[in-house]
C-alpha cells in the first residue's frame, strides 16, 4: 500500500493528542512531518507536549517549531479546556529534543513539500498562522499541495464567539489567507466535531485497550470539550478521519470566506451553503457525519496503537 505523505500542523491539546495518535499508527497515512503553532497553549507547551506524545508512541518524527502569536490579534488559548500544560491527565515521560529540526515550521513545511516526489496533504488541526505563513512566503510550492484538511470553523454557532469557531478566531486573519489560497479544501468544523462524541462506555473500553487507550482515558479525565455524562468532543479526530473514511461525512461544495471586521462576528467562517455571495465554490465542508460510523473507527483505529 502507497501511504499518504501528510504534514500535521497541530497545537496539542488533548483532542490533538487522540488524532495524532490515530495518524501515527494509521497503515495510510505517511506522516513526514509535525509542526506546531500556538493555540491551545504557546507554542513552547505545545511543542513539549508534541515531543511527549512521540516518545510515548515510540515514533521517529520530525518536530519545526512555528508560530507563537497570530499574524495581527493578540494570542488567546484554550487551557480552560486542555489544563494549564495543555496536556493535563497523565504522567508523561520527559522527552529530549532531538526531533527538533533547526528550521521553522514554515522552512521546514517548504523543505519537505518541494522535495517530495508527490503532493503532501497538509492537516492543520491548529490555529491556521503557519500555513498562511507559508503560502505567503512560498506560493510556488501550491503545486505540489495535494489539498489542505483542517480541522476549524462553523457553519452556525461558535465555541469561541457567537460564531466563531476557536482555531479560526485565533487568527482570524490567517485563516482568510488560506481559504484565498485557490488551493483544495476540505473544512471539518464544530459541525461534525460536535457529533463526534465519546461516552463513558468508550472512555472504559480506551482504558483497558492498550498503552495508547490507557494514556487517552487518563487525559480524559481533564478534558473540557463536553462531558463524561454527554460525550466527549473528539474535534480534531474528524480531520483524520475524512482522510482515512471519508464515506462517513456528509459534505458539500461551497464558497467560505472569515469575517474580520465584525463588531459581534470577527472569525466567524462565512459558509455560503445556498450561494447568496455569488462566488465560486472555494472549499468542501463536512456537514454532518454519522456517528455510529465514527464511534466505530474511532475505537477499531486505536486498537491499533501500542
Amino acid at each position: 500500500m502507497i501511504k499518504r505523505p501528510i504534514i500535521i500542523d497541530t497545537d496539542p491539546g488533548i483532542d490533538d493528542a487522540v488524532a495524532l495518535a490515530i495518524a501515527l499508527y494509521s497503515e495510510e497515512l505517511d506522516v513526514r512531518l509535525i509542526t506546531t503553532v500556538a493555540g491551545n497553549v504557546d507554542v513552547d507547551k505545545v511543542t513539549y507536549n508534541a515531543l511527549r506524545l512521540l516518545k510515548f508512541f515510540e515514533k521517529e518524527v520530525p518536530v519545526a517549531i512555528g508560530a507563537n502569536q497570530p499574524l495581527i490579534k493578540e494570542p488567546i488559548d484554550a487551557s480552560n479546556v486542555h489544563g494549564s500544560t495543555g496536556m493535563d491527565g497523565y504522567d508523561f515521560d520527559e522527552p529530549d529534543y532531538h526531533l527538533v529540526v533547526k528550521e521553522n515550521a514554515v522552512n521546514a513545511m517548504y523543505k519537505e513539500i518541494i522535495n517530495s516526489e508527490e503532493p503532501i496533504t497538509l492537516v492543520p488541526i491548529g490555529p491556521l498562522t503557519n500555513i498562511a505563513l507559508l503560502l505567503k512566503l512560498y506560493p510556488e510550492i501550491k503545486d505540489n499541495i495535494k489539498e489542505i484538511v483542517l480541522m476549524g470553523g462553523s457553519t452556525a454557532r461558535g465555541n469561541a464567539g457567537v460564531l466563531a469557531e476557536f482555531n479560526i478566531f485565533a487568527d482570524p486573519e490567517a485563516a482568510k489567507i488560506v481559504f484565498k489560497s485557490n488551493l483544495p479544501i476540505v473544512m471539518a468544523g464544530l459541525d461534525v466535531g460536535l457529533q463526534a462524541l465519546v461516552y463513558p462506555e468508550d472512555s472504559e473500553k480506551l482504558k483497558t485497550m492498550n498503552h495508547t487507550g490507557n494514556m487517552i482515558y487518563h487525559l480524559f479525565q481533564k478534558y473540557r470539550g463536553g462531558s463524561m455524562k454527554t460525550g466527549l468532543k473528539m474535534y480534531d479526530s474528524c480531520a483524520i478521519a475524512y482522510l482515512l473514511k471519508p464515506e462517513m461525512f456528509e459534505v458539500a461544495d461551497t464558497f467560505i470566506d472569515v469575517e474580520l471586521t465584525g463588531s459581534l462576528t470577527t472569525g466567524a467562517t462565512v459558509v455560503d451553503l445556498k450561494g447568496y455571495l455569488k462566488q465560486p465554490n472555494n472549499a468542501k465542508v463536512c456537514t454532518s457525519l454519522d456517528p455510529v460510523m465514527f464511534k466505530e473507527w474511532f475505537l477499531s483505529s486505536l486498537q491499533k496503537c501500542n
